[in-house]
C-alpha cells in the first residue's frame, strides 16, 4: 500500500537492511573506490598498484605497524566516542517547553494536600526528575519506527498500560460511545493480526484523574467494559510500577513490550508515566510509545525502544531516587472537592452516598436492571443528595461572610434548577435505552455548551458515576446486566434536549412534541426511583421536565453545525475496459456512474501544452534496467579492454565458485533427442536384460574396480602402522585422520578392514586409559569411539561381517560391560554376573552411554542404493522426490532445514534445461545481492557449454549491475529486477522461455518490505517452479494457494489457446519451431516436499560475564517452557531435544516427582525402543524424546503443574547481567574462552553495523596486544634494527662481484660471513614479524599462500581494505550490508576456506549465503532477532558434513529473550497486501502494450485475482476489488490513464519509480507545474549550479523521498547539536503549494470514491462495536415524535460509521485525512492508508507534529557520518546505509527524467547529473 513507501519510509528502512540489504549496492564487481583510509595506511601506495606488483616485505611491514597503531587508535577513539553519545550531558539540554496541562475549572477544583514543596526531600526529587525525563527523552527520541508484530506467533504477548490507551483517545469533542469504538477499533485491529495482549491499570494513576471527573469515569467504565465484555485480560492489582507484584508478573510473564504514553494530562502524571518507562526498560522489557502508531490492513507499525544496559544502569544508580519521586507522585492526602470556589466537600463522603444509594436501589429494583438505569438513578440521586446538603450548610450566613457567600450563591444552581438537569439526564438515558444508533446519528450537530455554573454539578455527578461503577461491578449478590457499559453518557443528546426545552418548547403548542408512551414510561419509571431514594428532599414530579427557566446553555454561540462545501455528485467515471469488467464487474454493477458532462469527466488533466513548451515527451516509453547493458557474450562487438574485463570477472567467478563446490565443473552437451521418459535413468538402471554391449562393459567396470580395490589394498598396508600409532598416541586426531583418508577410498572391502583396525587401535586405548586410572573417574570419550566403530561396522558393512568379526565384536561389546547387547548381538541369553565383570567396563547402561555419551555420534537413517540422476552422494528419499518432481516438469514447495540439501535439485533442474535446449531458461530468485553473487560463482563452478555465438550460460540481474539478461540460459536475480521483466511488454518473448523458475527463501513472502515482489512472481510465471525454504511454519496452506494459481494458469491457457487468432498460432509455432521449449510436457501439480528433521542437532549455551571470567552454561531448550505455555499451546514441535539433552529431561522427571508411575517403563534401559539394542539411532532417541515430551503435557493433566513448575526451573540456567562496556571490554576474551574450547570457526551475530566491526577490531586489537607481550616491550625498535643491519649487510654484499673465482681466500672468506650473517638475519627478522600461531586464529594451512595473495588483490581499492587484509591474516573477519561485495566476498572465501575462524556479521548471512561453522554467537539482542532470524541464523551452526554437531552461544541476551526465541513458532505466511497504485498503473501498461495481449492480460488478471492475503478470504478478496476500483479513478482523474484504461501522460515515469509511491506522483507534479525548471537555474553563463540550488534540491528529495520520521518527543528539549540540523525544514513555499495543492485532490478524490463506495458496507457489522460487538440496532423502536424532531435530516452521513456521527462527524469531513481513519466505514476494509497522500507534516494522537530526520540533508552539507552519529540519533552503519540508498534513487530519478527529454542540456537533467555526482563524491570520501 502507498503509506507502507513513504509515511511509514522509516519502517520500511529498518525492514530493507535486514531482508533487501544488498538491491542497493554499486556495481561491486567492476568499480574501484579508494577512501581516506590510505591516509592511515589502511591501502597499498597507489604506485604500487599501478604497477600491479605486490609490495615489499619491509614496507608491507612498515605499514603492518602503523596499521596496528591506527587500529589502537581508532578503538579507542570509537570507545570515547561511544561514551559521548551514551553519556548525556545535562548542561547541554534544555526543556523546549512546558506541556500544558488541562485547564482548569476554578468553579470545580480537586484540592489535594502535598508535602512541602520547598523541603530539602522534595527539591531533590524535582532535580531528580529532571534528570528522569532527559533520560527517557534521549531513549525514546532514538526509538526505531519498526512493525510491531513482526514475529508474533500465538504463544507471545505484550502489555498495554490501560491509562495510556486512555490518552490516546481523550478528546473532549469525542463523544462517550464513539470513545469506546475507538479504543475497540484500536484493539481489534491488533486483535485481528494474531496479537495477544493483556492491559493494565494502575492503583496509584487513578488519582492522577481526580482533577478531570470526566475522564476518570471513562477510565473505571472502559476498565470494567473490557473486563465483562470483552476477553482480554485486565490487571488492576498492581498498585505503581516499582510494587512487588508488578516485578512477579513481569519476571513470570515477561511480555514482548509495554505500550506506554510519553506525555500526560498533567506534568505529574507525565513523571508517573516516565517511571514506567525506565523501569520497564530496566526489566529488559522493550518499550512501545503509544504516540505515533500506524496500521494498515495487516501491520502494526510503532516507535519501538530496545531495552539495553544503560537503562539498566541508569535504575541501578538511581532505584532510591525513583522510589522516592514515585512515592511522592501518589503519596497524597484525601482529595477535597471544591464547587462554586465556597462549596466543599470530601471524596470519602460521596463514596459513602453512593454505597449507601446502592444498597437502597437494591431494594427498589431486587430483580435487578440495565447498568444505564441504574448509573442514571445513582447520580442523580446522590448528585442532587450531595449538592442540596452542601447548599444547605452554606446558607447560614453571618456578616460580612454573609454577603459575600450571598454573591457566591448567585454563581450557584438552586436545587430546582439542579433537579431540572437531572430530569433531563434521566431523559437522554431513555433515548439511549430505546433509540437505536442508525437514528441517533441523524440527531442535530449542537455547537452549544454548557454555562459555568452547570459544569461543576454535572462534573460531581461523573465522579458520583466513577464510584457508583466500582463499587456495582464487584457485586455479585445483584442480576446487572453490563452489556451496555460503553453506552452511559451522550452529552450531544442531553445539550439537544437542554436546548429543546430551553428555547424550542416554550415557543407554543406546535414544538411540544410528545416522547412516546414507552419513553414516557420508562422515563417516569427513572425519575420515581430518583425521587425514593432521594425522600429527604422534594424535587418534583417527572412531568414537567423544566420547571425553571434557568439557562443552562451559553447564547453566544452558534447553535447548530452548518456545513457550507457542497459534496459533488456521487458516482463514478465510467471505465471501458475488459479487464477491468473482468475482475470487479461484479461491484461496478452496483455503483453509481457519472455523466458524461460531468465536470469531473470533462475536466480530466491533459499534458500536451507542457510537452511541447519543455521538448519533454511523458508519453515517450522508458527503457528498462536490463536494456541499458550489451551483452557480455558477444565478444567480438567489445574492445579488447571490456573483453579483458569480462575475462576477469569470469575468472573469479570461477574461483569464487571453487570455494563453494568440491566437485570439478561438468561439461554439458545439448542432447537435441532427450528421452520422453521421465524417470529414464532410473527405470533404465533397473532393465533386466542386458545387451552384448553392456555385458562387455560390466566386465571392463569389474576389472577395473578390483584392480583400484587392490591399489587401494596397498595403501591402506602402507599407512596401517602410522594410524594405529597416531590413534594410540591422540585418539581424537588419530580418529579424524582416518576419516578423512576413509572419505579419499572406494572400495567397501578396504574400508571394511580399516574399520575392524580402528575399533583394535581405539580398544586398546581404552584398555589403556583404564589401567592408568584405576579407581578414579574415567574418560567415557575414549569408550565413545569403541562403540561409534560397532556401530559403523554393524550398520554399514553388515554384508561383510563374518562370524569371527561377531564374535570379536561380542567380546569387545563384554569387555565394555554391555553384557546384554553381548547376547543380543550373539543370540544367547543368559544374564550377567558381577563377579565376571570386566575391568574395563562402563559404569553405565548401555542405553545410556549410547544417550548420554554418544549423543550426537548415533546413526541417522540413511539410505544405501544410489541414485543414477546423483553421483557424489546417495540422496534421501525426499531429495529423490524432489527430481522426481522436475523429471516431471512439476512444480515444489520444498521445506527442509538449513544445509540438509535442498538446493542440490535447483542445480538438477538447471542441468536438466542446459541439456534439453539451447533457448529454455531457469531463473533463479534470491533474496539478496550476496546471494546472487553465491548461485552465480556455483553455476560458474559447476556447469560449462558450448553455445552459439551471442548466447551464454548465465546472466545476472540486480538493480546495480547486470549483463547477459535475455541471451542467458541461467538467469540469477533478485524479486524485484524479475519482475521488471516479467511485468513487461517487451518482454514477452522472453518470459515464454522460461522452463524453470528456482525460488530460494520463499519465506520472504512473509517480511515486511518487498513480500508482494515474490507473490506477484509466484502468480505470474507460467512455467513450473522450485520454492525452496527452511522456515515456513504453515508449509499446506502454501502449496494449496500455489496449486490454486496453477490451476488458474491452467485454465487460462487453455482459454488463451481456444481463442487464439492465426497470426497468434502462427508466432507460437514459430517459437516451437526455433527453441522446442514449448514442446516440454505440461505439468500443474504443486507438490509439497517436507523434512523436518535437523542432520545435526543443534546444543545452546547462555554465556555470562562474571567478573573478568565467563560462566558458559548449556540451555536445555525445555527451560524456554512455562506451564501456561505447554498447557495453552503444547510444547512446540520444531522444539527437539539432541539424545543427551532427553537423558536430562528424564533424570530431572524422576528427581521431580521421585513417585512418578511411569518413570521404570521411560528408564533408558526398559524403554521399549532401546532394551538390549546394539545400535541405538538417531531415529529411536526421536521417539523416546517424543514419549517423554508427551508425559510433560501429561504431568499438567494430572494435575502435577507444581511439579512441572519445579521440573522447569531445575533446567533453567542462571545468566547474569552485564554493562555494555564490559560486555565489549572483554569479548576479545570470550572468542578466546572459544577457541580454546575447539568451538572455532564461528561467526557471531550482531545487529548494529558499528558494533559488528568494532567487535572484530577488539579481537583484532587484542591479538595484537598479546603479540607484543610475547616479543617483548619494544618489538619495533628491535624489527627496525635488524632491517638496518640487514640492509649494511646486504650493501656490503653487493660490493663483491659475481665471479666468485676471482676472489682472494681471505675476501671469500669475508663474504661466506656476510652471506652468513645475512642468513642469521633474515631467520631472526622472519620470526619477529612472523605472527606467533597463538596470536593468531587462522588457519594458515587451509590456503596457499598464492590463493591468499589473489583473495587479497580484491581489496586494494577498497574503503578499509588493507585493515580487512590484516584482520583477516589473524583469522578475524566482519560482514555486513555496508560493505562493497568484494569486501564481503574476501570474508565469504576465507571463511569457507577454513582460514578465517572468527566473522562478526549483521543479519547479512541469515538468507542463505553458504558459509559452514561449528558454532553461531548472538552477541546482541536487538528488535530483528525475532523468530525468524534466530531460525536462518542458528541454522549455520552443524553444517551437514563439516561438524557432528551445531553450538548456539547467546553472549549477554536477556535470558527471558532466549527462552522466546527457542520456543517461538515460525511466523505464519500470510501474505501482503498485494496492490499499489503504481503496480495497477504497470499492470494496465503491461495489457495495453503488449503484443501478446492474451497472455498479458491474464498475467494481470492472476496479480488481481489470486493474492495469498486473500486466498480463502472473501473479506480480503472484496477490499482488493475496492481499492482497485479507487485506483483506477485516481490515475484517471490524474492523467496517468484515459476512460480505455491506456497509459498516457507520465504513466512511464511514476511506474518507473514504483517503489517510492506516492512521492512518484508528488514528483510528477512538480515536473508539470514546471517547479523543477524554475528551481535549477544555473549560475549566469555556465552550466554549474550554485550550492545553494543543490541544497534546496537536496531539502526537496528529502522531503519526498528520504521520509524517516523521529517520535514527537524528540522535540520537547532544546539540544545543542554539533553540526547537523537534525529536523528537516519544510520545502520550499512554492513546492509546499504544490504539494498541498496535491494532497486537496486526492483527498477530494479520495472522499468521492468513499462516497461513491458506501453502498459496499456491511452495516449489519457497522452498528456493533468491532471487539465486544455489542449492538446498537434496537428492536423495540416504535418512535418518537420528539426524536423525530431532534434528528436533522439534512445531514449526509452516508459514508460516515454512525458511531463517529455521535460525535458530530459528516461526509462533508471526508475531506479532511485526519478524521478519515476514525470515520470511514471499518466493514469496506480501507483507510487513509490507501490513500496517495505525502503529508506536509505529521501528527501523533495527541496533536504533536513528528519531524522528518534531515539526515540526507546535513550529510550533504557536512560529509559526516560521526556528525549523524552524535546528531541524528543513527548508528553509523544505518546512516551510511540510508545514505547509500539516497545517492542511488538520485541517480535513478536522473536517469528516468533523461529519456523523456530530447535536450541534454535541459537544467532539470543537468542539476540531477551535478547532484548525483556530489552526493556520490561524498560518500566515496567518508572513512
Amino acid at each position: 500500500m502507498p503509506e507502507s513507501r513513504s509515511v511509514m519510509a522509516s519502517a520500511e528502512y529498518h525492514s530493507k537492511k535486514v531482508f533487501n540489504e544488498d538491491t542497493n549496492e554499486s556495481n561491486d564487481d567492476m568499480d574501484s573506490v579508494c577512501s581516506d583510509s590510505e591516509k592511515m595506511g589502511f591501502i597499498a601506495a597507489k604506485e604500487d598498484e599501478d604497477r600491479g606488483s605486490t609490495i615489499d616485505i619491509d614496507e608491507e611491514d612498515k605499514i603492518s605497524d602503523k596499521v596496528e597503531a591506527a587500529v589502537l587508535r581508532m578503538l579507542k577513539k570509537e570507545v570515547d566516542r561511544e561514551k559521548e553519545v551514551n553519556n548525556i550531558d545535562y548542561s547541554r539540554i534544555e526543556e523546549e517547553k512546558q506541556e500544558a496541562s488541562q485547564t482548569e475549572d476554578e468553579d470545580f477544583r480537586v484540592v489535594q494536600h502535598e508535602h512541602d514543596s520547598q523541603s530539602l526531600g522534595m527539591r531533590k526529587c524535582r532535580e531528580f526528575l529532571k534528570k528522569l525525563r532527559i533520560h527517557v527523552w534521549a531513549s525514546l527520541s532514538k526509538a526505531q519506527y519498526v512493525s510491531l508484530l513482526k514475529d508474533f506467533v500465538e504463544s507471545e504477548f505484550f502489555v498495554i498500560d490501560g491509562d495510556s490507551l486512555l490518552l490516546m483517545f481523550i478528546d473532549k469533542k469525542t463523544q462517550y460511545l464513539n470513545f469506546f469504538y475507538q479504543i475497540e477499533c484500536f484493539l481489534h485491529d491488533f486483535a485481528e493480526k494474531g496479537a495477544k495482549y493483556v492491559i493494565t491499570f494502575f492503583k496509584d494513576a487513578e488519582q492522577m484523574f481526580f482533577q478531570y471527573p470526566h475522564f476518570l469515569f471513562l477510565r473505571t467504565a472502559l476498565i470494567e467494559h473490557l473486563r465483562h465484555n470483552t476477553s482480554i485480560t485486565v490487571h488492576t492489582e498492581f498498585s505503581n510500577c516499582l510494587s512487588s507484584k508488578w516485578e512477579i508478573f513481569l519476571k513470570q510473564s515477561y511480555p514482548y513490550f509495554i505500550i506506554v504514553s510519553d506525555t500526560g494530562l498533567s506534568s505529574r502524571q507525565r513523571d508517573f508515566l516516565s517511571i514506567l518507562i525506565a523501569h520497564s526498560l530496566s526489566k529488559k522489557i522493550n518499550v512501545v510509545l503509544a504516540s505515533g502508531q500506524e496500521y494498515d490492513l495487516l501491520r502494526v507499525y510503532g516507535y519501538h525502544v530496545q531495552s539495553v544496559y544503560k537503562h539498566r544502569s541508569f535504575f541501578q544508580m538511581y532505584e532510591q531516587d525513583l522510589r522516592c519521586a514515585c512515592e511522592n507522585l501518589v503519596s497524597y492526602k484525601e482529595p477535597l472537592i471544591h464547587l462554586y470556589e465556597d462549596l466543599k466537600l470530601n471524596l470519602k463522603s460521596i463514596q459513602k452516598e453512593v454505597c449507601q444509594a446502592i444498597r437502597l436501589l437494591k431494594q427498589l429494583w431486587p430483580e435487578g436492571s440495565d447498568i444505564r438505569r441504574v448509573v442514571c438513578v445513582l447520580a442523580c440521586a446522590v448528585g442532587l443528595k450531595i449538592y442540596s446538603s452542601m447548599l444547605g450548610n452554606a446558607n447560614t450566613p453571618m456578616g460580612a461572610n454573609g454577603m459575600q457567600s450571598a454573591r457566591r450563591r448567585s454563581k450557584h444552581l438552586s436545587p430546582e434548577e439542579a433537579a431540572d438537569l437531572c430530569r433531563m439526564q434521566c431523559l437522554t438515558v431513555t433515548f439511549l435505552l430505546h433509540m437505536p444508533l442508525s437514528q441517533r446519528a441523524q440527531i442535530r450537530d449542537m455547537k452549544s455548551c454548557w454555562t459555568k455554573q452547570v459544569l461543576p454539578l454535572l462534573k460531581m455527578q461523573q465522579l458520583c458515576m466513577h464510584f457508583a461503577l466500582v463499587q456495582l461491578c464487584d457485586a455479585n449478590d445483584w442480576k446487572l446486566d453490563l452489556t451496555y457499559l460503553p453506552d452511559l453518557n451522550d452529552e450531544s443528546l442531553l445539550i439537544n434536549l437542554a436546548h429543546y426545552y430551553e428555547v424550542e418548547y416554550t415557543k407554543g403548542l406546535e414544538f411540544q412534541k410528545d416522547l412516546g408512551k414507552e419513553m414516557e414510561n420508562d422515563y417516569q419509571f427513572l425519575w420515581d426511583a430518583v425521587k425514593k431514594m432521594a425522600v429527604k428532599y422534594s424535587f418534583g414530579d417527572a412531568f414537567p421536565i423544566r420547571k425553571t427557566s434557568q439557562v443552562f446553555l451559553e447564547q453566544e454561540q452558534t447553535l447548530f453545525r452548518v456545513c457550507e462545501e457542497e459534496i459533488p455528485n456521487i458516482g463514478l467515471i465510467p471505465v471501458k475496459s475488459d479487464l477491468v469488467q473482468d475482475y470487479v464487474g461484479d461491484v461496478l454493477k452496483d455503483l453509481p456512474v457519472l455523466k458524461s458532462n460531468d465536470p469531473a469527466i470533462t475536466s480530466l488533466i491533459k499534458y500536451k501544452e507542457f510537452d511541447e513548451r519543455r521538448h519533454w515527451h511523458s508519453d515517450r516509453p522508458l527503457t528498462e534496467e536490463y536494456e541499458r547493458v550489451p551483452c557480455n557474450a558477444d565478444a567480438k562487438s567489445k574492445s579488447p579492454k571490456e573483453r579483458r574485463e569480462i575475462q576477469k570477472l569470469q575468472t573469479f567467478r570461477h574461483f569464487y565458485g571453487s570455494t563453494l563446490e568440491d566437485s570439478p565443473s561438468k561439461h554439458i552437451v545439448y542432447q537435441e533427442h532427450v528421452s520422453e521418459n521421465a524417470n529414464s535413468a532410473v527405470k533404465k538402471a533397473q532393465k533386466k536384460h542386458k545387451s552384448k554391449v553392456e555385458i562387455i562393459t560390466e566386465e571392463n567396470n569389474r576389472r577395473l574396480k578390483a584392480k583400484e580395490e587392490d591399489k587401494e589394498q596397498k595403501q591402506w598396508q602402507a599407512l596401517y602402522m602410522t594410524t594405529v600409532k597416531e590413534i594410540k598416541e591422540n585418539q581424537t586426531d588419530g580418529i579424524n585422520k582416518l576419516e578423512k583418508f576413509l572419505k579419499t577410498f572406494k572400495s567397501k572391502s578396504v574400508k571394511f578392514s580399516i574399520e575392524m583396525t580402528a575399533l583394535s587401535a581405539c580398544l586398546q586405548v581404552w584398555k589403556k586409559h583404564c589401567k592408568e586410572q584405576g579407581n578414579k573417574s574415567k574418560d567415557l570419550s575414549k569408550a565413545v569411539q569403541v562403540m561409534r566403530r560397532i556401530h559403523i561396522l554393524l550398520e554399514k558393512y553388515q554384508d561383510l561381517l563374518e562370524e569371527p568379526h561377531l564374535q570379536k565384536l561380542t567380546k569387545y561389546l563384554k569387555l565394555l560391560g554391555f553384557e546384554n547387547l553381548a547376547h543380543s548381538l550373539s543370540g544367547q541369553t543368559g544374564e550377567s554376573s558381577d563377579q565376571n565383570k570386566s575391568k574395563y567396563a562402563i559404569e553405565v547402561g548401555s542405553a545410556r552411554f549410547q544417550l548420554q555419551y554418544m549423543d550426537y555420534y548415533l546413526l541417522r537413517e540413511e539410505r544405501n542404493d544410489p541414485d543414477p540422476r546423483v553421483q557424489h552422494f546417495i540422496p534421501d528419499t525426499w531429495q529423490r522426490e524432489l527430481l522426481d518432481a522436475v523429471d516431471n516438469n512439476e512444480s515444489a514447495v520444498i521445506v527442509a532445514p538449513t544445509s540438509s540439501g535442498k538446493t542440490y535439485a535447483s542445480y538438477y533442474c538447471m542441468e536438466k534445461v542446459l541439456k534439453t535446449s539451447n533457448e529454455g531458461v531457469v531463473v533463479y530468485v534470491a533474496p539478496t545481492k550476496a546471494l546472487v553473487n553465491q548461485v552465480v560463482g556455483t553455476v560458474y563452478s559447476r556447469f560449462t557449454k558450448k553455445l552459439p555465438d551471442g548466447l551464454t550460460v548465465c546472466g545476472v540481474f540486480t538493480r546495480d549491475y547486470r549483463h547477459d539478461v535475455m541471451n542467458s540460459q541461467i538467469l540469477v536475480t533478485v524479486p524485484q529486477c524479475l519482475e521488471i521483466l516479467m511485468l513487461s511488454p517487451r518482454c514477452q518473448k522472453w518470459t515464454q522461455r522460461i522452463q524453470y523458475v528456482i525460488f530460494d527463501e520463499v519465506h520472504c513472502l512473509g517480511s515486511e518490505i518487498g513480500a508482494e515482489i515474490w507473490e506477484h512472481l509466484l502468480i505470474t510465471i507460467r512455467c513450473p517452479f522450485l520454492a525452496l525454504s527452511a522456515t515456513v511454519s504453515n508449509p499446506e496452506h502454501l502449496t494449496e494457494w500455489l496449486q490454486s494459481v496453477k490451476r488458474y494458469w491452467q485454465r487460462a491457457e487453455n482459454k488463451i489457446e481456444g481463442s487464439s487468432t492465426n497470426s497468434e498460432k502462427n508466432f507460437t509455432r514459430q517459437c516451437k519451431v526455433k527453441s522446442k521449449v514449448q514442446e516440454q510436457k505440461k505439468s500443474y501439480r504443486v507438490r509439497l516436499v517436507l523434512y523436518e528433521e535437523r542432520y545435526n542437532d543443534l546444543e545452546k549455551y547462555v554465556c555470562s560475564l562474571k567478573g573478568s571470567d565467563f560462566t558458559i552454561e548449556h540451555f536445555h531448550p525445555c527451560a524456554a517452557l512455562t506451564v501456561n505455555h505447554i498447557e495453552n499451546y503444547g510444547i512446540p514441535s520444531d522444539l527437539s531435544l539432541s539424545p543427551r539433552e532427553s537423558i536430562q529431561l528424564y533424570d530431572t522427571m524422576v528427581k521431580v516427582w521421585q513417585d512418578w508411575p511411569r518413570a521404570q517403563e521411560l528408564d533408558p534401559e526398559e524403554f521399549v525402543s532401546f532394551k538390549n539394542k546394539v545400535v541405538i539411532k538417531k531415529a529411536d532417541a526421536r521417539k523416546y524424546e517424543q514419549e517423554l515430551k508427551k508425559e510433560l503435557s501429561k504431568w499438567i493433566v494430572l494435575g502435577q503443574r507444581q511439579k512441572v513448575n519445579e521440573l522447569l526451573e531445575h533446567l533453567k540456567p542462571k545468566s547474569v547481567d552485564c554493562s555494555e562496556q564490559q560486555k565489549w571490554k572483554h569479548f576479545a576474551n570470550f572468542v578466546d574462552k572459544l577457541h580454546e574450547m575447539d568451538k572455532l570457526p564461528a561467526i557471531f551475530f550482531i545487529f548494529n553495523i558499528d558494533s559488528v566491526e568494532y567487535a572484530a577490531k577488539t579481537v583484532f586489537s587484542k591479538l595484537l596486544e598479546k603479540q607484543k607481550s610475547i616479543q617483548g616491550p619494544d618489538p619495533e625498535r628491535e624489527e627496525e634494527h635488524l632491517r638496518e643491519k640487514l640492509r649494511k649487510v646486504t650493501k656490503m654484499l653487493t660490493k663483491f662481484p659475481e665471479d666468485t673465482k676471482k676472489l682472494s681466500p681471505h675476501k671469500m672468506k669475508s663474504m661466506e660471513l656476510l652471506s652468513t650473517k645475512k642468513t642469521n638475519l633474515e631467520i631472526r627478522l622472519k620470526t619477529l614479524t612472523t605472527i606467533p600461531s597463538v596470536c593468531t586464529y587462522a588457519d594458515h594451512k587451509a590456503v596457499d599462500e598464492d590463493t591468499l595473495r589473489k583473495i587479497f588483490h580484491r581489496l586494494r581499492f577498497e574503503r578499509r581494505g588493507y585493515l580487512q587484509q590484516m584482520m583477516a591474516l589473524r583469522g578475524i573477519g566482519y560482514h555486513h550490508a555496508s560493505m562493497s561485495a568484494k569486501q564481503r566476498q574476501v570474508v565469504e572465501m576465507l571463511f569457507r576456506l577454513g582460514y578465517v575462524k572468527v566473522v562478526t556479521a549483521t543479519s547479512s548471512l541469515a538468507l542463505g549465503i553458504n558459509m559452514p561453522c561449528k558454532s553461531v554467537v548472538f552477541a546482541e539482542d536487538s528488535v530483528f532477532l525475532d523468530a525468524l532470524n534466530y531460525r536462518q541464523m542458528s541454522g549455520r551452526a552443524g553444517r551437514r558434513g563439516q561438524d557432528m554437531i551445531g553450538n548456539v552461544f547467546f553472549y549477554d541476551i536477556p535470558l527471558p529473550k532466549v527462552e522466546r526465541l527457542i520456543k517461538s513458532n515460525v511466523p505464519q505466511l500470510k501474505g501482503q497486501f498485494p496492490l499499489t497504485i503504481s503496480l495497477i498503473l504497470r499492470l494496465m501498461l503491461l495489457a495495453a502494450k503488449a503484443d501478446d495481449k492474451a497472455d498479458a492480460t491474464a498475467k494481470a488478471l492472476s496479480v488481481l485475482k489470486h493474492s495469498l492475503m486473500s486466498f480463502r478470504k472473501e473479506r480480503y478478496a472484496e477490499i482488493l476489488k475496492i481499492y482497485f476500483v479507487f485506483s483506477l479513478q485516481f490515475l484517471i482523474k490524474e492523467g496517468y490513464l484515459d476512460q480505455e484504461c491506456n497509459p498516457i501522460g507520465f504513466a512511464g515515469l511514476v511506474t518507473h519509480l514504483y517503489y517510492h509511491e506516492p512521492s512518484n506522483f508528488v514528483l510528477v507534479s512538480f515536473l508539470v507545474k514546471g517547479l523543477l525548471h524554475k528551481l535549477c537555474q544555473p549560475i549566469k553563463d555556465s552550466t554549474v549550479f550554485s550550492e545553494d540550488v543543490m541544497e534546496k534540491l537536496v531539502l526537496i528529495l528529502a522531503n519526498l523521498f528520504g521520509r524517516m520520521y523521529l517520535p514527537a518527543c524528540s522535540t520537547k528539549y532544546k539540544r545543542q547539536f554539533c553540526q547537523s540540523k537534525v529536523f528537516l525544514e519544510d520545502l520550499p513555499e512554492d513546492f509546499a503549494d504544490a504539494l498541498n495543492e496535491y494532497n486537496t485532490k486526492v483527498q477530494e478524490n479520495f472522499a468521492h470514491f468513499l462516497l461513491t463506495t458506501a453502498k459496499l458496507a456491511d452495516m449489519e457489522q457497522e452498528y456493533k462495536l468491532p471487539l465486544s460487538k455489542t449492538d446498537f440496532t434496537s428492536q423495540n423502536w416504535h418512535g418518537s415524535e420528539l426524536a423525530s424532531y431532534l434528528m436533522d435530516n439534512t445531514k449526509s452521513i452516508s459514508a460516515i460509521s454512525p458511531f463517529a456521527c455521535l460525535s458530530g462527524v459528516v461526509d462533508n469531513d471526508l475531506f479532511h485525512e485526519n478524521i478519515i481513519n476514525k470515520a470511514v466505514l471499518r466493514s469496506l476494509g480501507v483507510n487513509v492508508t490507501n490513500c496517495p497522500l505525502l503529508y506536509l507534516n505529521k501528527y501523533d494522537n495527541q496533536g504533536r507534529r513528528r519531524p522528518l530526520n534531515a539526515y540526507a540533508l546535513d550529510f550533504y552539507k557536512h560529509g559526516s557520518l560521526t556528525a549523524l552519529t552524535t546528531d541524528n540519533w543513527l548508528n553509523e552503519g544505518d546512516a551510511y546505509y540510508a545514505l547509500k540508498d539516497f545517492s542511488l534513487l538520485i541517480k535513478s530519478v536522473g536517469t528516468s527524467l533523461s529519456e523523456l527529454c530530447d535536450d541534454p542540456n535541459d537544467n532539470v537533467l543537468l542539476a540531477f547529473k551535478q547532484l548525483g555526482e556530489k552526493y556520490e563524491e561524498k560518500l566515496k570520501r567518508i572513512t
